[in-house]
Order: structure tokens, then C-alpha cells, then sequence
């Protein structure tokens, strides 16, 4: 039986990547394990967020796009990504932080069960924080200067908002092995929302629907999310999926080599992008744990473009105008 293991990474947009660099450093606390760019549009930084080692299932990364439009927020979205946090008093610790930037924060309130922030960063971009109640995974960072108990621990959830549930829903369970764990009002909008848990899941298994019909089509940009992955540990079944997935309709892609894992793609209904990514080879194959994103990283196929490449990045200690 096909399994996803759970949340491998999140992607979303930036226009202001030396910004963008701070809030998730500085405010958050988490760890730049990789800078590189995007490899389908190298004018582009891809900047990737996690644990201390860079674990699969801790990554929010980002496309750097100074020219993109904001977001319009509507159905056909990745409206929100929820991100783990230790305990309740993680959560009042968080609440104050964020409180002291600047952040305008909804909460603490309850959310399937579990406390949760609502808060967005400077560019928008929707984002959660919710108590796991000690569950394992996430490896604290020490230079971080967020206190180690109270560090973002990886990915808890994506909040997906469509005009329908099915075919999203089929989608979901037929094809991607999920299950439908339970409904609850999502506080900070007063919508219902379904959760859909994966098989093999442990912590940051789950993506949460909630049917909005009444909104308009949303647009991603900056502020927005341009895609979530899935994990699977290697690509042994990544041939399966892609036949799965074509028998019920998606036009999932060949597999591509992203060097530090390797991917299928395919729009679900509705339109919202969903990948599936191994958690092999990982950060660390060209560049030392202890020094994860202190310079460009490049996969081999684009080293010998480094000079061109460099030529057209802003660096990221320079603010945008």
C-alpha cells in the first residue's frame, strides 16, 4: 500500500527576500539550512527554513519574486500553514514575542483540540502556531534566539481553502491514502473545517479543508503559498505514485532531481499544487551540517553558472527600495 509519511515542506512567495531572511531567522528563530535558487528561474533565491539539521518536515521555504503581486486570498488556495510548537506555555510564550514585534495575534484559542497563534509576517503571509503537546521531532537550534523549549519544531498542518469539497476530498482518500479524522470550527474566521489525517503520519501529518463557496478565485503572490510537498522516504515508490496518480485524472510530472530530494507534481481539483518529495539526499550532501546556508549552494548542474547566477541575486543583507 502507497503511504505518505507526512509533510515534507511548505513553499511559499516573497518579494523581499533580505526581510523575509530576518522575520524567519530573527522573530522565528528558525534556521536558514539552505540558500540556492529556484531551479526552474535561477534570477530567484530558494530559501529553505527548518530544524537545526534541516530535517524533512521541518522546511518553510520561499521563492523570492520582488515583482510578484500580492496575494488575492480566495478557494483554489493554500490559505495558512500551521507550524509545532512544544507546550501551551510555548504558546503564551510565543504570543508575547510576537506581541512585542509588532504582529498583529489572534489567540491563544483552540484548534482541533490543540492551543494555536494566529499571526501573519510582515509581507502577509498567514501562519499559525499550535501546541503538539511534546511529540517528537525537531531539532533544536542553539544560536537560535528563541529558547530551545520553546523553538518551532517543524510542520503541523496546511489549511487548504476550496469551493467544494469533492472531488478534493476523493482526491485526498482514494488516491493519497488519507483519512478523514474530524471537523471543527476554525476560531479566527468561524468556518468548519475538515481534517485530513495521512496514514503513517506521526506529527505534522495532517491538511485541514474548509469550503468556501462564497469567496472569489484566489490568486498566489507574495504573502501566498505556491505549493505544498509530502514526504516519502525514498523515490523506490515514486514510479507508483505517478502511475496512481495518472489513473485517477492527475497529470503528475516524471520524476525531477532537486539534488537535495527528488519529486513528482500534480494539481489536485481545485487547483492548489501538491508534490511528493523523498527525504533523501537532504541539506547536508554538499555542504556541512555546522554551515548549512551561510553561502549559495548549487547543485552540480547549475555550478557552471555560478558567476551569472550571483551576478543577478541581491544580496540579502540589502533591504529592497
Amino acid at each position: 500500500m502507497l503511504r505518505l509519511a507526512g509533510l515534507h515542506h511548505l513553499t511559499a512567495i516573497t518579494a523581499d527576500a533580505p526581510e523575509n531572511v530576518r522575520f524567519y531567522t530573527e522573530t522565528l528563530g528558525m534556521r536558514l539550512v539552505k540558500k540556492t535558487v529556484n531551479q526552474d528561474d535561477v534570477t530567484a533565491y530558494h530559501l529553505f527554513y527548518a530544524d537545526k539539521a534541516g530535517s524533512a518536515g521541518t522546511d518553510v521555504t520561499f521563492f523570492d519574486w520582488p515583482h510578484a503581486a500580492p496575494t488575492r486570498f480566495g478557494h483554489g488556495l493554500i490559505s495558512s500553514t500551521a507550524l509545532r510548537v512544544n507546550s501551551n506555555e510555548s504558546i503564551n510564550y510565543w504570543k508575547q514575542r510576537l506581541t512585542d514585534e509588532g504582529a498583529e495575534v489572534t489567540g491563544p484559542f483552540d484548534r482541533y483540540g490543540s492551543q494555536a497563534l494566529a499571526f501573519t509576517d510582515k509581507e502577509g503571509q498567514r501562519l499559525e502556531l499550535v501546541s503538539d503537546d511534546g511529540k517528537e521531532g525537531g531539532e533544536s537550534w542553539e544560536e537560535s534566539p528563541v529558547p530551545a523549549e520553546h523553538q518551532i519544531k517543524g510542520l503541523h498542518s496546511v489549511r487548504l481553502t476550496v469551493a467544494e469539497q469533492e472531488p478534493l476530498g476523493s482526491v485526498l482518500t482514494g488516491v493519497l491514502g488519507m483519512s478523514q479524522a474530524g471537523t471543527y470550527q476554525y476560531q479566527p474566521e468561524d468556518t468548519e473545517t475538515l481534517v485530513y489525517a495521512m496514514i503513517d503520519g506521526g506529527a505534522g501529518n495532517e491538511v485541514h479543508v474548509e469550503v468556501r463557496p462564497e469567496l472569489s478565485r484566489g490568486r498566489p503572490g507574495r504573502g501566498g503559498v505556491h505549493h505544498v510537498a509530502f514526504r516519502v522516504e525514498n523515490d523506490d515508490q515514486h514510479p507508483e505514485w505517478t502511475q496512481q496518480t495518472r489513473q485517477h485524472g492527475l497529470r503528475s510530472t516524471d520524476v525531477i532531481d532537486r539534488f537535495y530530494f527528488r519529486s513528482i507534481y500534480f494539481q489536485v481539483p481545485g487547483g492548489i499544487l501538491f508534490e511528493i518529495a523523498t527525504d533523501e539526499p537532504g541539506f547536508a550532501t554538499d555542504e556541512p551540517l555546522e554551515a548549512l546556508g551561510e553561502k549559495l549552494a548549487l547543485p552540480p548542474f547549475l555550478e557552471p553558472h555560478r558567476e551569472e547566477i550571483e551576478a543577478n541575486l541581491k544580496p540579502l543583507d540589502t533591504a529592497r527600495a
